[in-house]
């Protein structure tokens, strides 16, 4: 059975993983020399307040300290929202990430599907707002969305959030994605005009360190926040993580120079796999969401080449593929090989 994640190269032989939406670039210098040095430190507890991290991410964010909660990874600060909220009613568009189920697994809560369509590229539209009822006691959106790679406008998301407040609708808005795309609209600036509002972000994907473990929460809400923080585990972000989030931290041109990189190479991957005949989907993101009627999953890890089979998205079904954006070198050798099975049909 194909795992709910990508990145599953323990179960398959694989030489190229395109299934894990992160950095082409890989983790910077700076962040690899942070966790050498952090061995040193591991005799000792971490702090347990992360308090330099946390000092210097509310100053790069431009956000009070107390606004900030430190995760280990986006998972758990999902799985400590919901334990906060224990909320009966929630609504998910889809297809979206699985994580925001697994967490509400956890407390049962009754999860209502909102189907984005095809024919409207994905995104969410006034439709949505009729079934925002209040009732509905908390939404989970990604901005951008994975794994359709589609961003939100600043107009609607503003609406959106506008609308939860008054019906006191709790929002979690995953922004992990967001730090790839270009010109995107963070609702970051204005998080003190929504306190029914959790941004969650990590620094995972954006650089490259998936194995350390570290995501953060943003939120207004004082209250909310020492709820779930009371959810988490104490020491939850190791010596390491916090070492090299301040390392990530203090890398702000590293940011600029990925998103020029995956906007080139997102283009170079949708133009050769266009011109193989395979129908993509606009992207906005490190990733770009396919169609085909030939068995791409399969063909590709024979080769030693794995993606992500899309069917057991809830929203997708048989035939989307989601391929992350890579090295151009990686991206040729991709693109070739798809061309050796299926480009002389």
């Amino acid at each position: 059975m194909k795992g709910i994640h990508g990145g599953d190269v323990y179960r398959n032989s694989v030489n190229m993983d395109f299934s894990i939406n992160i950095n082409p670039l890989g983790m910077p210098e700076e962040v690899e020399a942070a966790l050498h040095k952090a061995v040193k430190s591991c005799s000792q507890y971490p702090d347990i307040k992360a308090e330099k991290l946390k000092k210097a991410l509310s100053s790069v964010l431009k956000v009070q300290e107390a606004y900030l909660l430190f995760g280990n990874g986006a998972s758990e600060l999902f799985l400590g929202i919901v334990h906060a909220i224990k909320p009966k009613k929630t609504l998910i568009p889809i297809p979206s990430f699985y994580g925001y189920e697994y967490a509400l697994e956890a407390v049962d809560s009754n999860i209502i599907y909102f189907q984005l369509k095809e024919d409207k590229s994905f995104l969410l539209d006034e439709s949505f707002f009729e079934i925002l009822t209040e009732d509905i006691d908390l939404l989970f959106l990604a901005n951008p969305n994975n794994p359709t790679g589609k961003l939100m406008a600043r107009e609607y998301i503003k609406k959106l959030l506008d609308i939860c407040k008054d019906r006191k609708i709790w929002v979690v808005l995953d922004e992990c994605f967001i730090e790839f795309c270009e010109n995107a609209f963070s609702i970051l600036t204005e998080i003190d005009s929504y306190e029914n509002l959790l941004l969650v972000r990590a620094f995972t994907k954006i650089y490259a360190i998936p194995g350390v473990r570290l995501g953060y929460l943003v939120c207004s809400n004082k209250g909310i926040l020492e709820k779930i923080k009371k959810q988490l585990p104490e020491w939850n972000i190791s010596t390491f993580a916090q070492e090299a989030g301040l390392a990530c931290v203090n890398q702000p041109s590293f940011i600029a120079k990925t998103v020029d990189y995956v906007k080139k190479e997102r283009q170079f991957l949708i133009y050769q796999l266009n011109q193989l005949g395979f129908k993509t989907f606009p992207s906005e993101a490190n990733f770009i969401l396919l169609y085909s009627e030939k068995p791409l999953y399969e063909t590709l890890l024979k080769r030693g080449i794995l993606i992500r089979d899309c069917e057991n998205f809830r929203g997708l079904s048989k035939g989307y593929y989601r391929i992350a954006v890579k090295t151009r070198k990686e991206n040729e050798r991709l693109v070739k090989a798809i061309s050796e099975v299926y480009g002389k049909e």
